[in-house]
């Protein structure tokens, strides 16, 4: 079974539900009641999955650029 989306961006953004609730504008206990039900309306499981794929991409260019400081350096 797949992990619930907001227990997953909550998780890996090291966020609470309260704080997911604030940065994408719902009420705070909206979060919970999706994890509850386990139904997240259609836009906010693509704006959560949105999310989740531009904090892996921050991490890929961090990574990048640290290979580009090393490479200059040799």
């Amino acid at each position: 079974m797949e992990e619930n989306i907001v227990k997953k961006a909550c998780r890996e953004l090291n966020i609470t539900q309260k704080e997911l609730a604030e940065i994408i504008k719902v009420n705070p206990g909206t979060p919970a009641q999706w994890v509850t039900k386990g139904e997240v309306p259609a836009t906010y499981e693509f704006l959560l999955n949105l999310m989740l794929e531009n904090k892996a991409l921050k991490e890929k260019i961090t990574k990048l650029t640290a290979f580009k400081e090393l490479l200059n350096e040799i």
